[in-house]
This record gives C-alpha cells, structure tokens and sequence, in this order.
C-alpha cells in the first residue's frame, strides 16, 4: 500500500499521524506542503477525495485567514482554493492519501480508516 500526506513537521497531529503510518508499515510519500504548495488542480483533487468544500479546509485560526477576509461568506470555491495555493498555511494538515481516497487526520486515528 502507498500514502501520501500533506506534512507539516512543526504539527503534532502531522507528526503523529505519519508516526501511525510509519509503525503501520504504509510506505509513504511525505509532501512537505509548506515547501511545496499544492496547486489549483491538487487542491481540487484533494477536496474531491475528502467529500468536502474549500472553506472546510481552511485553517481559521491563521492570520492569513483574518488578513484575506476569507470568513466572507460571498468567497467562492475557486476563490478559497487561490487563498490555500497562494498561502498554503491555511491548508488543515494533515491530509493523507491512498488512491482516490483521502482524509484529514484530526485526530490522527483516522488514518486507519483508509489503510485496513
């Protein structure tokens, strides 16, 4: 089996939910996504494979967030995906992936649901 995550070492619930890769024997492909943003057609694929919209992948508590008005309730999708490309801090971390499905480990237990 293969993963891949939307890693941010500094994030405890990144770092352990790789630790839950690791000891589960998943060979992953780790994206250091701070370094690395997503782009456009990324971000959309990864909200395809989660089932959900932009706006619930925003991290609210970041400045970016509070800066960009992006509570605006009028921001569409594509909007809110410019937002996480251009600053990718506001992507929730972290994001596994296996195959076409994917979810957000918060908490990091959800994993396991894409690798049994």
């Amino acid at each position: 089996m293969k993963a891949r995550i939307y890693h941010n070492p500094r994030c405890s619930k990144s770092r352990a939910t790789l630790q839950l890769l690791e000891d589960h024997g998943v060979d992953t492909e780790v994206i250091r996504y701070l370094d690395t943003p997503p782009d456009t057609d990324t971000l959309r694929g990864l909200l395809r494979r989660l089932g959900i919209g932009a706006r619930e992948l925003l991290r609210r508590g970041e400045a970016a967030f509070r800066d960009n008005g992006l509570d605006d309730p009028a921001l569409d999708e594509a909007a809110l995906i410019a937002a996480m490309v251009k600053h990718p801090i506001l992507i929730e971390r972290p994001i596994v992936v296996v195959g076409e499905a994917a979810v957000i480990g918060r908490p990091p237990e959800r994993v396991l649901e894409l690798i049994k």
